[in-house]
């Protein structure tokens, strides 16, 4: 798909979720996940851990994202959603690679937006009309949260639930994609990064 960003064309991977009818139970759920609350604490088991961590994602994502603060500030909510939402944080760092490669902007042919490439009929869904999709924490609530739905819904089932979120059920192009980025650029392990 084609994804424009503040004004410039780049190929992209853009997500473009299908409305599916949502019982009144997962609506409600949905909704009460991603109401945007300030993070209340760290999603870090401890103070090293969130150092290790975040310097070695730091120095992975210091080429796409030059500003130290704003890269810090973009690890620790990724961290934290992905985390509230029971995902991997570093899968979650793959998935913004392949879907906006993490421009914060970016819109898709679609209307996908933000870094996590949210459709925007989502907000009408489980949202609030003040929701913004690129808001930074809102983005990523939002696609963690609907990330961990399509999970639930496939049972596990990683490369299905990659595929409801890009819209691309069923074709191997999408998840392979997400499963590159996120074993090749953002693997993670904190036994070898403690060596």
């Amino acid at each position: 798909m084609l994804l424009l960003c503040l004004g410039a064309a780049t190929a992209a991977q853009a997500g473009a979720q299908k409305y599916e009818p949502l019982s009144a139970s997962v609506q409600a759920a949905l909704s009460k996940s991603v109401s945007d609350q300030k993070p209340p604490h760290s999603s870090f088991k401890d103070p090293i851990s969130a150092a290790n961590w975040l310097t070695e994602m730091s120095q992975r994502l210091e080429k796409r994202i030059p500003d130290r603060d704003a890269r810090l500030e973009l690890l620790r909510s990724v961290h934290y959603e992905a985390t509230r939402a029971g995902l991997d944080p570093q899968l979650v760092l793959g998935l913004i690679q392949v879907e906006s490669g993490f421009k914060k902007y970016a819109v898709s042919s679609a209307g996908a937006r933000g870094l996590m490439q949210v459709m925007p009929f989502w907000v009408k869904l489980i949202g609030e009309p003040n929701h913004n999709l690129f808001h930074l924490r809102t983005n990523l609530r939002y696609g963690c949260t609907i990330l961990r739905h399509y999970l639930d819904i496939e049972k596990g089932d990683l490369y299905r639930a990659l595929g409801r979120y890009n819209g691309s059920l069923g074709q191997p192009e999408y998840p392979n994609l997400v499963k590159g980025a996120w074993h090749g650029r953002w693997l993670y392990n904190e036994q070898v990064a403690l060596r």
